[in-house]
């Protein structure tokens, strides 16, 4: 939570005075600005040196872009300001060239472009692209584009063909307006009027819908098929529902798009690469290899999408291989989740191997790298390792052990003795003979290939007493699994070099190694080691606490798999790391969210009120779209009685001017309700003197008061609507909610990983519980269709990719293609594959109006249970623990300011 500004100090009020002066910069945003002491500070600073004065508020928002976001270690101040002088002279006129401006110069040596005409190439300068040109643009791709937009009817895709349109080359600076108007021209030519088109589509779905259904026959009996339809989107294993027309971009594009093609990657021997295509058949096939000893975080989300989206976009196939070399770190845990992590995520894997499956024939290389006088067992301890190696931070002078000559027969019976546990821990290691003393990089100075641990292993028990380590295993398995593409991060360049060393020097297939800049997120803390802490310190709840980015928890949090994977195609695939704001991400989780999710009307503090003019036993059924833009979707029906629930935030005891909900005298709609109600009087609690109960009149036509939304004669003003709950105890309303856990960013520190004691930096409220909560009855056929959803799905998809791998099995087999994997992991996939791992409480996704996105917490209990029963239509009402969680709010700045803006104004 930022700190709260204290406009009364007189350094505050000087800053804010000259963002003013100078910028036009007020308001909210300048209170925001001089929150954050180093960016105000910086542009402070900018201000007075190039002595701004009176910029109009457009180009003064561009310079603050300039000066203050983030930026890599190549963004100097000077290079800042070199941006701030073009958006002056106006070059430079969005915030989109200001920031493909700071990328260009983050990688120039210099203040300003040595090549000014390929700088002003790059970030727009002076392009123009008139309406016509943009209409051309549109004409094409959408002929590119014809039979899926055909097969959809045109309009319904509008939105995913302005998304795809943001990455054509020809409209890189059009005006968006001008896009826009193109795109709706277009459609409108081909496809009629927008209104009609999508009636049409919305239709057409909907009987497909309903006819498929009764072939399924009929889930979800109770609600029709409005119900069933309800969680159509909100399966948590729908990872293919990107909303988006390319989504394959990031493979297409850029980076990835230009990667070698099978056998093209060079070997020392022509036998190599004949026999490596001999098994592979010319297909792509990657592997993503995580070390078991953690829970996957975000990062590891774009890491699985590139491993695994890469082989299937060629049509090839992925390893899921778990790094479990080092004993001492493993659990079984972690190997359950990262697989259950990657299938949450939509993707299969070929085989499931393990690098212990690889011990022997590792061992067999290790002698052999020994006999061509490649490796040698040195007996140097770990400090004078460090020392031969320049010491701290490689600086200094290096040196050779003094064991590195020694005979090859000696260290093949030292090795051997290593194997045969007569050496201690630490007192003996294998290393490669690399080159350590003229070599810069210190991926080349004699890394170690094997060490002596003692500790058994999870699948070889005590068999082995030395095991490799990770510089002499990941490429050599990568070998023996015939990898055509080793994809890993940027972390491991300079471990290319050793990578292709070892290959080359024992003579084997050479995978070619590739790497991409990893995924961050402001504001997180991905590191185990701090996780832990966390975790064991109680500020948080587990590993899977909503408020962590490791996938558990996001999934927990109800985060769809589907908009992680958008999350990771919108932001590409660069070799540079990417260090992302999560308000990006919460964006793309919301628009996600937005389209797939139903509507649900929930109140969080309730508020009971009573139409005085309504009978006891008067009841009306309202029905409600479950989507107002998705009528496909369906509709739901809900009582409306006597005495219903707002919520508190809704109702204030005294009117203002520039107050729009229920007040005294005040009028205001219930959703989907025909006519408005307005508020006679009200009762407050004798000891609190909080109002409990609200009296009011419905204005049906009926009676005297029903004109209350009319002020001295005017014209009758349009009410604001709230959303509400009715008490039917014969229906089962309202459902009541045990916990509603509202979550905020866990940390006050945009980079929490780089302070001193990340620890300080912890917000104890990051948490919010509220009790009491009510929701519609719909909720019970939400629920029951999302959980029927997810699991047919699981099951349908659990099967193929069974099918799938017995089929690719026996292919592979039947070719006679080299197999050293064990028996029992060329099965593991069939074994480890079960349709319970992709169904969770989360399947359930709904937006609560008004309010924000929820899911339900693996913590509640009964739920699927009693949706089933309550939505039978034999009259069985069942009851649960209900815990919901916020997944994120309806704007991007709702909810900043805790426990104030938990409901929006309409």
């Amino acid at each position: 939570m930022a700190p709260k500004v204290d406009t009364s100090d007189p350094a505050i009020a000087a800053l804010l005075s000259l963002f003013s002066s100078s910028l036009n910069l007020t308001g909210p945003k300048a209170l925001d600005l001089v929150k954050q002491p180093k960016q105000s500070a910086a542009l402070a600073d900018t201000i007075k040196a190039l002595q701004l004065s009176s910029v109009d508020a457009k180009r003064g928002a561009l310079i603050v872009t300039a000066v203050t976001s983030s930026g890599g270690a190549g963004i100097t101040e000077e290079k800042r300001r070199y941006v701030v002088q073009r958006v002056l002279d106006e070059s430079l006129k969005t915030t989109d060239q200001v920031t493909t401006a700071l990328k260009y110069l983050e990688k120039s040596g210099t203040a300003e472009p040595k090549d000014k005409t390929d700088f002003d190439q790059a970030c727009g300068v002076g392009i123009t692209i008139t309406p016509e040109q943009c209409r051309t643009s549109v004409q094409s791709y959408l002929a590119q584009n014809k039979a899926e937009l055909d097969a959809a009817g045109g309009w319904p895709k509008q939105s995913a063909i302005m998304a795809a349109l943001r990455s054509e080359p020809s409209l890189r600076w059009a005006n968006a307006l001008d896009v826009k108007n193109a795109v709706e021209a277009e459609l409108t030519a081909a496809y009629g009027d927008k209104k009609a088109a999508n009636a049409a589509a919305a239709a057409a779905a909907k009987k497909e819908k309903e006819a498929q259904a009764k072939k399924d026959g009929g889930a979800g009996k109770k609600g029709g098929a409005g119900a069933s339809n309800a969680a159509a989107s909100s399966s948590s294993n729908d990872a293919q529902a990107v909303i988006n027309l390319r989504p394959d971009a990031m493979f297409e594009d850029g980076f990835l798009s230009k990667l070698h093609k099978p056998g093209e990657n060079p070997q020392t021997k022509a036998e190599l690469k004949e026999q490596h295509l001999a098994a592979t058949k010319g297909m792509v096939f990657t592997r993503f290899p995580p070390e078991p000893n953690g829970f996957l975080h975000v990062g590891h989300a774009k890491a699985i999408a590139v491993d695994f989206g890469y082989a299937r976009f060629h049509k090839g196939l992925t390893y899921l291989r778990y790094d479990d070399t080092n004993p001492e770190a493993e659990e079984e845990q972690y190997f359950d989740s990262i697989l259950e992590m990657v299938r949450w995520l939509g993707f299969e894997p070929w085989k499931i191997t393990y690098s212990s499956d690889y011990f022997q024939q590792l061992y067999e290389l290790a002698v052999e790298l020994i006999k061509r006088d490649k490796a040698y067992v040195d007996h140097s301890t770990a400090e004078e390792m460090r020392e031969q190696r320049g010491g701290e931070g490689g600086k200094g002078p290096r040196k050779a052990s003094r064991w590195r000559d020694r005979p090859i027969e000696e260290s093949l019976a030292e090795f051997e003795d290593m194997k045969n546990g007569k050496f201690p821990r630490q007192t003996a290691t294998l290393r490669m003979k690399m080159d350590i003393l003229n070599n810069p990089n210190p991926q080349m100075w004699d890394l170690v290939a094997y060490r002596v641990l003692s500790k058994p292993h999870h699948r070889t028990g005590s068999q082995w007493r030395i095991y490799p380590t990770y510089d002499f295993t990941h490429c050599l398995v990568d070998s023996m699994e015939n990898i055509s593409h080793s994809l890993c991060t940027t972390e491991f360049i300079t471990a290319r070099e050793s990578y292709e060393w070892l290959c080359d020097a024992l003579e084997v297939y050479k995978p070619r190694q590739y790497e991409f800049g990893r995924l961050s997120l402001e504001g997180t803390i991905t590191s185990k080691r701090k996780l832990l802490k966390l975790v064991q310190a109680g500020y948080v709840k587990d590993w899977d606490d909503p408020r962590l980015f490791t996938l558990i928890a996001l999934r927990r949090r109800g985060v769809p798999p589907g908009a992680l994977l958008s999350f990771v195609n919108e932001l590409g695939v660069t070799t540079a790391p990417t260090v992302t704001m999560g308000a990006r991400l919460d964006q793309t989780i919301r628009n996600y969210l937005e389209a797939s999710t139903p509507r649900l009307m929930m109140v969080l503090n309730p508020l009971k009120v009573t139409l005085t003019n309504l009978a006891e036993d008067f009841y009306l059924e309202v029905e409600k779209p479950l989507h107002p833009k998705v009528p496909e979707m369906g509709t739901n029906k809900l009582p409306f009685t006597r005495s219903l629930y707002i919520d508190a935030s809704d109702f204030r005891t005294e009117d203002s001017a520039d107050y729009f909900r229920l007040a005294p005298g005040k009028t205001v709609g219930l959703l989907q309700v025909p006519h408005t109600i307005t508020c006679t009087s009200f009762r407050l609690d004798e000891k609190t003197g909080q109002p409990v109960e609200v009296f009011a009149t419905y204005d049906d036509g009926s009676a005297s008061n029903s004109t209350a939304t009319s002020s001295g004669g005017g014209k009758k003003k349009k009410p604001t609507y709230i959303q509400w709950v009715a008490e039917h105890a014969p229906s089962g309303s309202p459902v009541k909610l045990d916990e509603v856990r509202i979550f905020h960013p866990l940390f006050t520190s945009v980079n929490p990983a780089g302070e001193t004691n990340f620890l300080d930096h912890v917000d104890k409220d990051s948490l919010e519980v509220v009790k009491g909560s009510l929701i519609e009855r719909g909720f019970w056929d939400v629920t029951h269709a999302s959980f029927t959803k997810a699991r047919k799905e699981a099951e349908d998809r659990t099967q193929a990719a069974r099918e799938a791998a017995k089929k690719a099995q026996a292919e592979t087999n039947a070719d006679g293609a080299k197999n050293v994997v064990s028996e029992k992991s060329s099965g593991e996939v069939l074994e480890k594959l079960k349709s319970g791992q992709l169904v969770g409480q989360e399947c359930v996704r709904f937006q609560a109006m008004r309010i924000a996105y929820f899911t339900v917490d693996r913590e509640s209990e009964g739920v699927e249970e009693a949706a089933a029963a309550n939505v039978s239509g034999n009259g069985e009402k069942k009851e649960a623990k209900i815990i919901l969680n916020r997944i994120v709010t309806l704007k991007e700045d709702a909810g900043k300011t805790k426990g104030s803006l938990l409901v929006t104004p309409l």
